[in-house]
C-alpha cells in the first residue's frame, strides 16, 4: 500500500469494501479494474450488482487509472526504493563504452562490413582450428576398428562393431571440434551483446522482406540449430513475420549440415588459399551459409506476397552495455550442445548403423555366393592381385545387397542430380536427421573391409572411379551438387514436429516440405546439368 490508489477514486474504492471484504484499498481497486474478468472470487449475485453499480455511478475508467498506477508505482521504484539497495558501479562508463562502440558497430555501412568479417573468421576458424583434433578423433576411431578387428574372430559381431557401430559413429565424432569451435562463437556473440546491434542492424532490410529485426536472431540461431530457433520467434509480436520467419529459417544451414559440408568440401575443394591467407575451403563454407540467408530472404519475400495481413508491425528492443563474455556460461553452453549433438545424434546414427549394415551385407537370393564364384575362377586369380580380387568382391557384393538394390530403385529419380544409389541411401535414411548423412556413408564404405585396411570414409570416397567411364564418382560438379541439396532441403524430422506444434496445424510444416524438397532438386539440377561432365 505504498501507492495512494484511495486518492484515484475514493467513492469507488469506499463502495467495494463496503459491498466485500478487502484486506486493503490496493485489492479494492483492483476489483474495479478488473471487474469483468474476475472469476476466482465467489461473489453473491447481490454483490456483484452493488460492485456494477457503484462503478457505473462514479464513471469509473479502468485504462486511465491503471496507466497512472502504474507509472506512480514505478516512480516510486526508481526514485524511492531502489536508490537505497542498489548501487551501480561504473555504469556510467560501461554506457559511454557502448554508445562509442555503437557509433561503429551499428554504422550503416561499416556495421554491416563488420559483421561480414566476423562470419568470416567464424568460418575460417572451424576449418584451421578444428583440422588436428578432427585428425585425431579419426586415427582413435580408426585404430578402435582395427583393434576390434584384431581382439574378435573374423564373423559377423566382429563386422557388425567394426564396420557398423563404429564406422557410423566416427562419421559424426569427427565433427566434434568444429561443432564446438562454431558453438563458442555463437555464445560469444550472444553474451558480449553484440547479437542485439545484429538485431537492430537489420531491422531495416529485413522489412522490405516481410520481417523484422527481431527475425535476425532466429535466423542467426538456426546456423546451430532449427528448434530452439523457430521456438525462440514467440518473442515477434507481428502474427505474420512470425509465420514467415518460421518457415524460412530451416533455410539456415545449421550446426547438423557441418559434418556433410566439410566432408564434400574436403572432397572436391583443394586445401588452398586465395591471395595468400584466405582458405578456399572455408570461404567456400561460408558462401553455403550466406546462401541459406539469401535463400532465407527470398523466400520471405516471396511468402509476404502470397500472405496478406493487416496487423502493424513494430520494432522494440533494450539494447544491452557491452561486456566480457563469461566464460563460465560459454563453457557449459559449449558442453550442452555438443553433448545433445552428439548423444542425440549417436542414438539415430546407430540405430540407422545397425540397420544399414544388415542390408548392406545380406542380399537376396545366392548373389553373394555367385560372386565369389565369379572371383575364385583360375584366369581371374591369374590376372588380378588377391587385394584387387578382395576389392572387386566387396564393391559388387555392396551392390547386390538389399541395400544396394534399394537404392538401385530410387537411381533413376536423382541420377541427373549426379547421385548414385550410394548417395540415394543417404539421403533417405537423413531425413531423420541431416548428420546421418555421413554416417550412412561410413557405414555403406566400410562394409566388407578386410581386416587391415579401416580408411577413412573421405578417402573412400575420393578414390572412388564410376567403372563404366574411368571419371572419379564425387566431381566438383557432383559435390555442389550434393551440397547445395542439403543446404536446401527440409531433412530434419524434429525441425517439422517443432513447426507444427508452434502453428498448431499441419499446414505449415507440409508447405514447408513441398517447397524445400523441390528447391533443392531444381537447384542442384541445374547445377549438375550446367557444370557436370
Amino acid at each position: 500500500d505504498f501507492i495512494p490508489v484511495h486518492d484515484y477514486a475514493p467513492d469507488v474504492i469506499n463502495g467495494i469494501r463496503q459491498a466485500v471484504h478487502t484486506n486493503s484499498d490496493y485489492a479494492a481497486f483492483q476489483i474495479a479494474n478488473n471487474f469483468d474478468i474476475i472469476n476466482y472470487f465467489d461473489l453473491q449475485p447481490e454483490k456483484k450488482q452493488k460492485i456494477k453499480e457503484v462503478i457505473q455511478q462514479f464513471g469509473f475508467c479502468a485504462r486511465d487509472l491503471q496507466a497512472k498506477e502504474s507509472i506512480d508505482r514505478y516512480k516510486i521504484l526508481k526514485d524511492d526504493i531502489i536508490p537505497n539497495f542498489v548501487t551501480e558501479k561504473f555504469s556510467t562508463v560501461g554506457k559511454q563504452y557502448s554508445a562509442a562502440m555503437d557509433k561503429f558497430l551499428t554504422h550503416r555501412i561499416f556495421g554491416y562490413l563488420f559483421f561480414l568479417i566476423i562470419l568470416f573468421i567464424i568460418f575460417q576458424s572451424v576449418f584451421n582450428l578444428s583440422s588436428y583434433p578432427m585428425e585425431w578423433i579419426q586415427m582413435l576411431f580408426s585404430s578402435l576398428g582395427n583393434w576390434v578387428k584384431d581382439i574378435m574372430p573374423a564373423g559377423l559381431i566382429s563386422d557388425l562393431l567394426a564396420n557398423g557401430i563404429i564406422a557410423g559413429l566416427s562419421g559424426i565424432a569427427v565433427f566434434i571440434p568444429q561443432i564446438a569451435i562454431l558453438f563458442t562463437f555463437i555464445a560469444i556473440l550472444e553474451d558480449t551483446g553484440y547479437m542485439a546491434r545484429v538485431s537492430f542492424l537489420m531491422d531495416k532490410p529485413l522489412r522490405g522482406f516481410g520481417l523484422n529485426g527481431k527475425s535476425i536472431i532466429p535466423l542467426m540461431s538456426g546456423v546451430a540449430c532449427a528448434v530452439p530457433a523457430i521456438m525462440s520467434t514467440r518473442t515477434i509480436q507481428n502474427k505474420k513475420e512470425r509465420l514467415l520467419t518460421i518457415m524460412v529459417t530451416p533455410l539456415m544451414s545449421c550446426s547438423a549440415r557441418i559434418p556433410v559440408y566439410t566432408l564434400l568440401i574436403a572432397l572436391v575443394v583443394p586445401k588452398q588459399d586465395v591471395f595468400g591467407f584466405i582458405s578456399l575451403q572455408a570461404l567456400v563454407l561460408m558462401l553455403l551459409y550466406l546462401t541459406g540467408f539469401v535463400s532465407a530472404l527470398i523466400a520471405a519475400w516471396v511468402f509476404k506476397m502470397i500472405l496478406k495481413s493487416k496487423e502493424r508491425s513494430y520494432y522494440i528492443m533494450e539494447m544491452p552495455v557491452y561486456r566480457m563474455p563469461r566464460w563460465n556460461n560459454i563453457l557449459i553452453t559449449i558442453f550442452g550442445k555438443v553433448r545433445i549433438f552428439l548423444f542425440d545424434a549417436g542414438k539415430i546414427i546407430i540405430s540407422v548403423s545397425i540397420i544399414l549394415w544388415v542390408l548392406a551385407s545380406f542380399g537376396p537370393g545366392d548373389q553373394f555366393k555367385k560372386i565369389e564364384e565369379k572371383y575364385a575362377t583360375k584366369e581371374v586369380i591369374a590376372n588380378f592381385s588377391k587385394t584387387e580380387i578382395s576389392r572387386h568382391i566387396r564393391s559388387e557384393k555392396i551392390e547386390a545387397s538389399y541395400a544396394g538394390h534399394f537404392g538401385h530403385f530410387i537411381e533413376p529419380v536423382i541420377r541427373p542430380l549426379g547421385f548414385d544409389w550410394k548417395i540415394g541411401i543417404s539421403l533417405l535414411t537423413s531425413f531423420a536427421a541431416r548428420e546421418v548423412f555421413v554416417g550412412t556413408m561410413a557405414t555403406i564404405y566400410s562394409v566388407g573391409d578386410s581386416e587391415n585396411d579401416v580408411q577413412s570414409v573421405r578417402e573412400k570416397m575420393q578414390a572412388e572411379i564410376i567403372p563404366s567411364t574411368g571419371r572419379l564418382r564425387y566431381s566438383v560438379a557432383t559435390g555442389f551438387s550434393l551440397m547445395l541439396f542439403y543446404a536446401f532441403a527440409m531433412q530434419c524430422m524434429s525441425t517439422v514436429a517443432v513447426v507444427k506444434r508452434e502453428t498448431s496445424t499441419w499446414k505449415w510444416p507440409l508447405i514447408q516440405i513441398a517447397y524445400m524438397s523441390g528447391l533443392a532438386y531444381l537447384i542442384s539440377l541445374i547445377v549438375y546439368q550446367v557444370f557436370g561432365p
